[in-house]
């Protein structure tokens, strides 16, 4: 018999565990080089793991099972795939072209984020026919499977629940072991809370400037550019040009050292399905609003579909975080370590302020930086703060580079 050992790859320096997420192929089912077989959770990123050999898979593993890189999670018995005579890689590229043969092995099996999205909305995957490459079935796929569901629920009848003062109300619990990106999350967290002498200040930005200057030019940028102007680009300018020339509030602290940068890398936090994420963007000094917003776009997809590598989410000097596209009116956002200090952005609210003396209304947002006080002063803090406002209110002075 010829077995071989499937193991946990190695898939970075700083990942030396994973979580076996989902198993893909089943014990005794036939799987064939390259399928993929399983999806591992790592701290930052879902990746899967494709069959190293064709034959029949035995799991020595279960889901949710914490491993070491290295450790063997399967065997594969290849004198099955000889004696059952799986479909070769030659034959698939032959198949292709003849619709008569059997079809790619890949045809409606979902893409890890397809398959989270189905988990999420308890979609069988039987119930999707697959148009994304080779037949698998992509994200795209599920999120139209499901918003033709919620249409025909919708239009449904409604009908009076009967009341039944007999029946008793259900009270049920039931426990989920957490992701390792949560689990990695609170850990981080905590640590930031507990390692960091981390206070908030806030400031309020008038952003009639800025809406007024992307409502008029918007639509001329991205005739020239292929992209609009966003909020997050010019909120990300405005602190990189603050940050060098307030250099301590960019610095790391490395025992009784600061790690001074004269560059800036800004960590943006993105929402996904499995937590949240900060991958970084860097040397925003030097892009110009187009290039941020095309790099911001190409990040915020691969986060959402779980593609992020591992070196795309390391590193960052300074992170913003965006509560306002939730709702969310004023927050203390917790630090990202190693970085001394983490801009968070409000929603946008029409307020009656004082101006030149007259009450007048005003679409405005409250700011809060949440600052390492071993590492900036709280003058520094507000004074970045102030000076990132003035820049925010005045926003052609980041276009003409003053």
């Amino acid at each position: 018999m010829a077995l071989i050992d499937l193991k946990v790859p190695s898939i970075g320096e700083s990942v030396t565990e994973v979580t076996l997420a989902k198993i893909l192929k089943k014990t005794g089912e036939i799987v064939h080089l390259d399928d993929p077989i399983c999806e591992f959770e790592s701290d930052k990123a879902t990746f899967e793991l494709p069959a190293e050999a064709s034959g029949s898979i035995e799991w020595l593993v279960s889901e949710g099972q914490d491993l070491k890189v290295g450790d063997i999670v399967a065997k594969i018995n290849t004198d099955v795939a000889t004696a059952t005579a799986p479909i070769t890689k030659d034959e698939v590229k032959l198949e292709t072209n003849d619709s008569s043969n059997k079809t790619h092995p890949a045809k409606n099996h979902p893409s890890p984020s397809a398959a989270k999205e189905m988990r999420e909305q308890n979609i069988d995957p039987s119930s999707i026919q697959g148009t994304g490459k080779d037949g698998r079935i992509s994200l795209s796929d599920v999120k139209n499977k499901s918003t033709a569901f919620e249409k025909i629920t919708t239009e449904l009848p409604i009908t009076k629940p009967i009341s039944n003062s007999n029946v008793s109300l259900e009270r049920t619990e039931r426990i989920e072991k957490m992701s390792r990106m949560r689990r990695t999350i609170a850990k981080r967290l905590v640590s930031a809370k507990n390692e960091t002498a981390m206070l908030t200040t806030f400031n309020e930005v008038d952003m009639s400037s800025l809406m007024e200057l992307r409502t008029k030019y918007n639509e001329a940028y991205q005739a020239k550019y292929g992209i609009k102007i966003g909020f997050m680009s010019l909120f990300a300018k405005a602190c990189a040009t603050v940050l060098l020339q307030m250099p301590e509030i960019n610095a790391f602290i490395d025992g009784e050292d600061l790690i001074m940068h004269d560059y800036v890398d800004i960590s943006l936090a993105i929402s996904t399905p499995t937590g949240l994420v900060v991958p970084p963007i860097r040397n925003v000094e030097k892009l110009s609003i187009y290039e941020f917003e095309f790099k911001l776009k190409e990040l915020a997809e691969k986060a959402r579909n779980g593609k992020l590598s591992i070196e795309e989410m390391s590193g960052g000097t300074f992170t913003i975080t965006n509560g306002g596209v939730f709702g969310s009116l004023m927050s203390t956002p917790i630090l990202n370590e190693p970085q001394s200090a983490i801009l968070g952005m409000h929603a946008i609210k029409d307020r009656p302020v004082a101006l030149n003396g007259q009450v007048v209304i005003r679409p405005m947002m409250y700011l809060a930086l949440s600052y390492d006080h071993r590492v900036i002063d709280g003058s520094s803090s507000v004074t970045f703060l102030v000076k990132v406002k003035e820049l925010l209110e005045d926003p052609m002075k980041l276009f003409l580079g003053l």
